[in-house]
Parts: C-alpha cells; sequence; structure tokens
C-alpha cells in the first residue's frame, strides 16, 4: 500500500518505458534522471490534476477499459504539453533555486572536505534500478550501502593513467608555490595582509586536495571481477554481459551510470530545469500510447488494498523470464516479462525477509524448484569435496566487507570459487563457482552467533526446508521460525537478536543473487 507508485515507477523503469536513457553525439549512451524529472513524472501519473489516478489507491475507471484509448491518449499528450511549458515558464525560478540550493548545500562540505566532489554516490536511476518489488526505503539504502565501498573500489580501477599523470604534476606545482607562501608568513605574518595571498593559499589548498583524489594508491592490486561479484552480492542486479567483461571500459561506464561522481548528480541537478521541459515535450509525449496501455494492462485490483501494480505481486507466471529459472512456469509474453530477472529476484527477498508470507501457488513451485535445486546443485561441491583455501585474494575480497559473519562468508564463496575456478554462463551446466554457492546457501543457518563462522560446507545445515539454527541463544526453530523474536526476550536482547536475523537475511539474499546470476 505505501509503496504503490513507487512499484509503478521501478516497473517502468524496468520495461524502459519513461524516457530517461540517450544517445548522444560524442557521449554516446546517457541516462538523464534528476529529482526534477522524477516529480514531474510522478505529478502527470499520479497525483497531480488530471493524473491517471482520483485517489491515492485507485485508478480512474476510463484508464481501466481499452475501447477509448486513443482519446485518453491523446489527451494525456495534451497535459503533459501543457505541464511541459509550464516548466519552461518557470524555468528561470527553478534554475534560481537550484544554484542557491546547491550553494548552500555544498559550500560548506567543498570548504571542509575539497576531495567530496571526486566522490561518488549512487543516482537516482540506480536507486529506481536496483530495487526490487515491494522493497522500503531503509533496505534498499541499508544494502546499496553494503556495496559502495566495493563499488568505489571498482571505479577506482579504471583511472586514466594520463590524468594520474596530469594531477601529480599540478599537485607538485600548486604544492610548490603553497610551502613557498607558508614559509614566507612564518618568516613574516605580514605577508597575509598583502592582496589575494590568503584567497591564493585557499585555492592551492583546495586544487591540491581535488588532484590527491585521482592519485590512486600505488601499492593497492585491483582485481574488477572479484570486485564487480562483491558488488552484485549486494545490489542484486547486474546485465548478463558484465560477467567476465568487469575489466573493460564498456562495463566501467555501464556501472558509471548507476554510480555516478557527486559533482556529476549536482550538474544535473542544476541542469534540470533546463533539460526537463524539452524531455516532457519532446520524448514523453510520443509514449502517451504506451503509458496508457502500461496501466491498463498491468494493474490489479487487490481487496483491502485498492490498485496496484501487477508486478508488484511478483507472480513468475504472469511477468517470470524464462532466463530467470522460470521456464516452464510463466505463461508471460514478452511484453508481460519482468526485465532483468526482477520478479524472481524481488520474489526471493520479499520471501527472505518476510518468512511468514504465503506466495501465490506458482511462486510457492518457483521457490521450491530453486531449494531443489540448491541442493542438487550443492551436493556436486559436496562429492567434489570442495574446499576453500587461503590465499591473498580471499583475504582482499574479505576486507572489503564488514568483519560480521555473514558477509565473510560471501567473500569465502568469491574468493574460494575464484582461486579454485570456474566456467560462467546459463547453459545449464554446473559450474564450479555455481556449486559453490549452492553449498553455501545450503549450509548457511539464518542464526549463528556473529563470533562463529560456518565451517565449510556443512552438511547438517539448510536443507531448502529449513534449517535448525545454532548460537548462543541456542533456539532449535526452524529457519522460518527463527526470524521472530520470543515473547519471552527483553527489548535489548529482542533488538539485538532483530539486527543480527536483518543481517543473516540479507546475506542470505545475497547468495541467492550470486546463486541465481550463474543459472
Amino acid at each position: 500500500r505505501i509503496l504503490r507508485f513507487k512499484n509503478y515507477m521501478v516497473a517502468m523503469v524496468n520495461k524502459s518505458l519513461l524516457p530517461i536513457r540517450f544517445r548522444l553525439p560524442l557521449l554516446g549512451d546517457t541516462v538523464f534522471y534528476t529529482r526534477g524529472l522524477k516529480y514531474n513524472f510522478e505529478l502527470i501519473f499520479f497525483w497531480g490534476p488530471g493524473s491517471l489516478f482520483e485517489n491515492e489507491w485507485s485508478l480512474k475507471s476510463e484508464y481501466k477499459r481499452a475501447g477509448n484509448r486513443l482519446e485518453l491518449a491523446e489527451k494525456l499528450s495534451t497535459r503533459i504539453l501543457w505541464i511541459g511549458i509550464a516548466n519552461f515558464l518557470l524555468c528561470p525560478l527553478i534554475l534560481i533555486w537550484q544554484i542557491l540550493y546547491a550553494f548552500f548545500s555544498y559550500t560548506e562540505i567543498l570548504k571542509r572536505e575539497p576531495g567530496s566532489l571526486g566522490a561518488r554516490c549512487w543516482s537516482l536511476y540506480g536507486r529506481c534500478y536496483l530495487r526490487h518489488f515491494n522493497e522500503l526505503d531503509h533496505e534498499l539504502h541499508s544494502r546499496l550501502s553494503k556495496g559502495y565501498k566495493p563499488a568505489s573500489k571498482y571505479m577506482n580501477c579504471f583511472i586514466s593513467p594520463l590524468l594520474t599523470i596530469v594531477a601529480k604534476n599540478v599537485a607538485f606545482f600548486a604544492g610548490s608555490i603553497l610551502a613557498v607562501l607558508i614559509a614566507l608568513t612564518i618568516y613574516d605574518e605580514d605577508v597575509l595582509a598583502v592582496e589575494h595571498v590568503l584567497t591564493t593559499v585557499t585555492l592551492l589548498g583546495v586544487g591540491i586536495t581535488v588532484c590527491r583524489s585521482f592519485i590512486p594508491d600505488q601499492h593497492l592490486v585491483f582485481c574488477p571481477e572479484q570486485l564487480l561479484r562483491v558488488i552484485l552480492a549486494h545490489i542484486h542486479y547486474m546485465p548478463d554481459h558484465w560477467q567476465g567483461n568487469a575489466h573493460r571500459y564498456e562495463t566501467r561506464d555501464e556501472f558509471a551510470q548507476l554510480f555516478q561522481y557527486k559533482a556529476v548528480f549536482i550538474l544535473e541537478e542544476l541542469l534540470s530545469p533546463i533539460i526537463t521541459p524539452l524531455i516532457l515535450i519532446v520524448c514523453l509525449r510520443p509514449k502517451s500510447l504506451d503509458i496508457v496501455d502500461f496501466f491498463r494492462n498491468f494493474t490489479v485490483e487487490v481487496v483491502g488494498v485498492g490498485d496496484t501494480c501487477s508486478f508488484a505481486q511478483m507472480d513468475v507466471r504472469q511477468h517470470g523470464h524464462p532466463a530467470w529459472m522460470s521456464a516452464g512456469k510463466t505463461e508471460a509474453s514478452i511484453y508481460q516479462q519482468a526485465e532483468d530477472g526482477k520478479t524472481e529476484l524481488s520474489l526471493m527477498h520479499f520471501a527472505i525477509t518476510n518468512p511468514k508470507w504465503q506466495p501465490p501457488r506458482e511462486s510457492t513451485a518457483f521457490i521450491g524448484f530453486l531449494k531443489e535445486r540448491v541442493h542438487r546443485d550443492s551436493s556436486v561441491a559436496l562429492a567434489q569435496h570442495a574446499v576453500l583455501p587461503e590465499n591473498a585474494l580471499f583475504s582482499s575480497i574479505q576486507s572489503l566487507q564488514s568483519e560480521s559473519e555473514p558477509h565473510s562468508l560471501i567473500a569465502n564463496v568469491i574468493a574460494g570459487s575464484s582461486a579454485l575456478g570456474f566456467h560462467v554462463g546459463r547453459d545449464g551446466q554446473v559450474s564450479r563457482h555455481l556449486s559453490e554457492v549452492a553449498s553455501a546457501l545450503r549450509s548457511f543457518s539464518p542464526l549463528q552467533s556473529a563470533q562463529q563462522p560456518p565451517s565449510g560446507f556443512q552438511t547438517g545445515g539448510r536443507d531448502g526446508e529449513g534449517a535448525h539454527p545454532r548460537g548462543a541463544s541456542a533456539m532449535t526453530a526452524s529457519g522460518a521460525d527463527a526470524r521472530t523474536v520470543s515473547s519471552g526476550s527483553s527489548a535489548w536482547e529482542g533488538q539485538l537478536q532483530s539486527m543480527i536475523l536483518s543481517e543473516y537475511a540479507s546475506t542470505e539474499m545475497s547468495l541467492h543473487a550470486l546463486y541465481m546470476h550463474e543459472v
């Protein structure tokens, strides 16, 4: 109910319905999705005057009928035109507001941390593309925050040697001048009274800090493929063509659309008042008929909830994709299929974070099939007596994670499978890496003490239906029951246990994401 409109936006981005991707001369494929553009989309579709919804829970009845779709599309196109014109007229005021807002928001930060503009953040498009259906804001923020450090390390693998040389030389000359001015100031403090000396010292300091952000640590050794897998464990979505191509600049450029420079984010927001009207009038208006058809075809009425996006039902039969283990279980056409495994991964995420939820029959069958396949593939690794070796790569990847036991398990899987070698693909063959992830899922217990790491690939752990958790609390409930706090626990113990269970649920979902991308 609270995610009704957000689920629609996630579905429209997933189906490439919104005009936010462009191919520009010299720049190539570009994504432009700002808060101003997002606000206008929501104004047009959901809550503005003349929107498609008559209230917060019900789509207007005329949009549910196919008979007058052309008339409704023309009406929507006219409304988009008027909103685009309004954006043009208000552009000067909005632009002034954006400039003032950016100035007051980032000036103090830039003065305190000049290198902050060289830092990166998850783009607005990235947050929408990576979001599961029915995922709460704090859940999305939590897993993207966990993926921030490996994502930054991955992007740092591609620092240009030419840019590094330029940054070193500029930093050297700026530092030389700054050193002379500081020495003169120590000798005679009246030097600061000379016009523009203090300003020069400040600008030189800022310049040196910015240059240092482009100079990599010469002692670091990066492994792009493993870093990208660590990222995948947290963000859960990755195009198939990225696998095996993590070292290529094309992959880096595509990932940069999800993980952009903070300076680029600010620049896009400043340009938004100028570009947003053009996108609305030139790009969104021609899609009016497709938008009307989308809301008619993908809106279902749920008793007690109202009209919701059918993709949010996470029904594998209606919106599953055959390439994501839904073959034979889905009746969806290409138009109805969610892309990039969105339905399947969202289903697993919701089932893991809400263990008492009863999914539809087809979705239940899908989850059962996935557990059965995990059990079968893990048997391959157990039969081969696969043991994860201790090596430098394992230590390096493990350092990317927090020191908690669940995250160490992810590092164990990635490092171990990399050291043993594997073949990536969805050709139906069980690769070594697939077996390792399956074994980790099978042995993964939803409640272990944070001080007790998993003992390799255990056979007494999770068997696909549930496991008996171990740990300091000595609970013997099943995996689903272990995710509820006993009524006799104190408030502090309940909060601590809730945090631990949340971490284990997050790790279990990370392992499922790794597994499903390998199948």
